[in-house]
């Protein structure tokens, strides 16, 4: 069957693209030309790029502050993933930290850290990294600041079976969904992947958020979980992971394990601007507060956000982000992957969000670029990962700082870019 639908899709896409440019049509006629304007157009802007500034250890706020052996961990988990790979294969957008042999020296290094030692920790930085400030834009007119938000594993209470208590449901992953990788079918298109489904021969978009919460995928036994409260459910798809407690005690992970291909509409904002919520007050707390305290606005409200997660249940450890991997808590960070390189150490330097004693006071520490998010777009834009349940939420809800961060690359990939420079 998914054979059958790959030759259906493809035959369906490669009319679709041929039909706008039949070869034979002839040229059309030459359209009249346009008045002179009375004003020269503004050029359209340009793509975001990331720049890369060659720093040094000395440069980086805070660094012998940090308790940087807390960020092993999650370098480890890092290093499992590169050097499972083949030596040439390129670690990050256009190779941008090298290749896995790169890597070979630094992971295995690594390995003679001892636990628990941050000036260990920060002697193999200082010898197999070099560090590079991040900015947004052109060299010298690049910007070096931007957002930090924050996330976290949301705790919600579940069952295995329907009821009148439990009644939100979780989907799997459903087996008619069809990924389209644009560039595979011709170089010029766009680098897309779209996400739809086969109906009648062609390619359609995916059910959205309200055809799904309306019923459209009941009796296809999709159905993963079941959960006591819409809103907690809405939220699970907004953070991606979860820790769900059932009726006997027993407690399971879900996991990110699909989207439905439409974009992300962050709610919040409707809130601000209907003067539901306001800009100062705009948390996830405070956005969960007002969907509870609101049923019946609630639910259009949340069909805003068309898009749609299905989700797995985890074994062992978790939450599991981009990479596979067992995110650390306050230690992993989630990066756009089409300017930084997953799996790398990042200096951040913001501030602590509110939730705390430190809120406001310089939060300056080791992070490893191992998440990524749908709203996580840009060359200087993070989102933090707290940890799980509500203390986690008291920092995340609230985090939108203003910070920096210094990408850590291998000395070999360092010493290589000083030659082309």
């Amino acid at each position: 069957m998914r054979s059958a639908l790959g030759v259906a899709l493809a035959l369906t896409t490669a009319l679709l693209l041929t039909a706008c440019a039949p070869e034979e049509a002839p040229p059309p006629p030459e359209p009249p030309a346009p008045p002179a304007p009375e004003t020269v157009s503004e050029a359209p802007p340009q793509a975001p790029t990331a720049v890369f500034s060659k720093v040094t250890f000395a440069d980086l706020p805070g660094w012998t502050e940090d308790r940087t052996s807390e960020a092993l961990p999650a370098l480890r988990r890092s290093c499992g993933r590169f050097m499972a790979q083949p030596n040439d294969r390129p670690i990050g957008p256009d190779g941008l930290a090298g290749t896995v042999a790169d890597w070979r020296g630094p992971c295995e290094a690594l390995n003679a850290v001892p636990a628990g030692d941050d000036a260990a920790a920060r002697r193999f930085f200082e010898a197999a990294f070099t560090p590079y400030a991040v900015s947004a834009g052109d060299g010298a007119d690049g910007d070096p600041d931007g957002l930090f938000t924050g996330y976290y594993e949301i705790e919600l209470r579940g069952a295995r079976q329907p009821s009148a208590e439990f009644s939100a449901p979780l989907y799997r992953r459903p087996a008619d969904m069809v990924t389209v990788d644009l560039q595979k079918f011709r170089a010029d298109l766009p680098g897309e992947v779209l996400v739809g489904r086969v109906v009648d021969g062609r390619l359609q978009p995916y059910l959205t958020r309200e055809a799904i919460d309306e019923g459209a995928l009941d009796g296809d036994g999709l159905e993963l979980l079941w959960l006591d409260d819409p809103v907690d459910a809405f939220f699970l798809h907004i953070q991606g992971s979860g820790r769900v407690q059932l009726e006997n005690g027993e407690r399971i992970r879900v996991g990110y394990a699909a989207n439905n291909g439409h974009p992300f509409f962050g709610i919040a904002r409707t809130l601000i601007d209907n003067g539901s919520v306001s800009r100062e007050d705009a948390s996830m707390q405070a956005v969960r507060d007002w969907l509870r305290a609101n049923p019946a606005e609630a639910r259009e409200l949340m069909y805003k956000n068309r898009r749609y997660i299905f989700f797995r249940e985890i074994e062992g450890e978790g939450p599991v982000g981009a990479m596979g991997l067992p995110l650390t808590a306050m230690r992993s960070l989630a990066v756009d992957p089409a300017f930084l390189p997953l799996g790398a150490p990042l200096w951040l330097d913001t501030t602590w969000p509110a939730g705390g004693p430190e809120a406001g006071q310089p939060m300056r520490r080791l992070m490893v670029a191992q998440d990524t998010g749908s709203a996580i777009k840009g060359p200087v834009r993070g989102d933090f990962f707290w940890g799980t349940g509500e203390a986690a939420l008291d920092r995340a809800g609230g985090m939108k700082q203003t910070g920096r961060y210094y990408l850590l690359l291998p000395r070999a990939v360092a010493e290589r870019r000083d030659r082309v420079s």
